[in-house]
């Protein structure tokens, strides 16, 4: 067994241990966060089941820790109509993969198969997000684990930006992606132990983003005895070094929204992050926009070479978007169907980057609309259930700070497809605080915060 293997499965009694000694709810927050951000990038191929990786030796722990351990908080899952959203993406692919049927590949079982992959990447943790995280405090708690996860990944980073990534090879054995994608501007990108420095970089922003908010709102004052006012511009600032273009932008957009919530106390910034997505998705589906001018943009801002690899992207997603829209309803299911290849080569011709094509490649407009609805609905529904004036109330703080973060995640899914378990997790939080949030009237000062489903909870 090496060292790999050895680290995954002993996750799962290190899990276990967890729910033993810890609250629940704390052990479910360290067990996907500490997975995620420790665990190799390394997949164990079991029969019947879905590879054996970070992602799903997470998620299984954890499910069976609650199950030994806090069995109740299970049975106290109520199905609402938002959870129609993540149903409804995690059997696509058995839609998808019955109407692509050829010879031994698709039909039902094959089907079944590519929904239980689903169902353990997505509905897992969405359910664990569900029953654990759905008031302020619980929410709160989950806000401080992403914060203190950015902030454990901090020193990591600027090692790797110093010495080049060498984390994942000196302790698993090799570099889990190409080095020489780390190598940026003079610099390296930190991977530390994610899949890509594009994801390393996402990861430290979304924990940026929420310190600020828990920072600004006094919901945390300090870390380790250090001061949040400290800490969380040095995350930031880290998260801008992290030679990221896009993650820089969405860090930009996440910290240039909270300064409009705090100024004008309206969340307009908030739903034009929203409108994006589908406008993105609609406009390059059906090639109505080219994207040229963002190439432009790319050159001015960012030099030739990031507008090369933008523009690279653009013409993959034309060539998938054609292929895609063959199969619109359901996709071309798995098997590399939705793929562009070269007839008398047998050459990929399109590199398949953007989740949003993946998705609308493999599970056609029903998926798509389904995924995009998982990520967006709990920022829609926050904002409608919360008012903004409250937003930087400490007990809403970490909410807002997740109704922002949501929408950037799906923006940055529009060029890539890193999934993260603990996002999911946030998903699922989210929906639950909508289950227990209804407006209610807010008392006098921000003394007391108003909790939506039941009487005024004091701050």
């Amino acid at each position: 067994m090496n060292t790999c293997e050895l680290a995954l499965f002993a996750w799962v009694p290190t899990v276990l241990l967890m729910f033993a000694v810890l609250p629940a709810r704390r052990a479910v927050v360290m067990a996907f966060v500490g997975g995620w951000l420790f665990l190799p990038v390394f997949g164990i191929d079991l029969k019947g089941i879905p590879p054996f990786s970070k992602v799903s030796a997470s998620a299984y722990a954890v499910l069976l820790g609650a199950a030994l351990f806090d069995w109740d908080r299970l049975l106290t899952f109520r199905p609402r109509w938002f959870d129609l959203p993540i149903f409804v993406w995690c059997f696509t692919p058995l839609a998808s993969s019955i109407s692509n049927q050829i010879g031994d590949y698709g039909g039902v079982y094959d089907g079944l198969s590519a929904c239980l992959s689903e169902i353990v990447l997505w509905g897992i943790p969405y359910f664990l997000g569900r029953v654990y995280f759905n008031d302020w405090e619980s929410i709160k708690e989950l806000a401080v684990g992403v914060f203190l996860g950015g902030l454990i990944y901090m020193p990591l980073c600027w090692a790797e930006m110093r010495f080049s990534p060498q984390f994942h090879k000196w302790v698993y054995g090799f570099h889990q992606h190409s080095f020489a994608q780390t190598i940026r501007s003079g610099g390296y990108r930190p991977m530390v132990f994610m899949q890509h420095g594009i994801a390393c970089a996402m990861w430290m922003t979304a924990s940026a983003i929420v310190g600020v908010w828990l920072w600004t709102s006094g919901a945390v004052k300090q870390v380790f005895g250090i001061p949040t006012f400290v800490l969380a511009p040095m995350l930031a600032l880290t998260a801008a070094m992290c030679h990221s273009a896009g993650a820089l932008m969405l860090l930009i957009a996440g910290l240039g929204t909270f300064w409009w919530v705090r100024t004008f106390k309206n969340t307009l910034p908030l739903l034009l992050l929203i409108l994006f997505i589908p406008g993105y998705v609609t406009l390059r589906a059906s090639q109505t926009w080219t994207g040229e001018n963002l190439v432009q943009f790319a050159q001015k801002t960012f030099g030739e070479d990031r507008a090369a690899s933008l523009e690279h992207r653009l013409q993959a997603e034309n060539l998938l978007t054609q292929k895609a829209l063959e199969q619109p309803y359901f996709g071309w299911g798995r098997w590399n169907r939705n793929r562009v290849i070269d007839p008398d080569t047998g050459k990929d011709l399109a590199v398949t980057d953007g989740l949003w094509v993946i998705v609308l490649g493999t599970t056609g407009w029903v998926g798509l609309t389904a995924i995009m609805l998982v990520i967006l609905l709990p920022a829609v529904l926050y904002w409608r259930r919360c008012p903004p004036r409250w937003w930087l109330h400490p007990m809403a703080a970490s909410g807002a700070a997740f109704a922002v973060l949501l929408p950037l995640h799906m923006i940055d899914n529009l060029w890539n497809a890193m999934l993260n378990p603990i996002y999911v997790l946030l998903i699922g939080a989210m929906m639950g605080l909508g289950a227990t949030v209804r407006a209610a009237q807010p008392q006098k000062g921000f003394a007391v915060l108003p909790r939506p489903m039941g009487p005024p909870l004091a701050a």
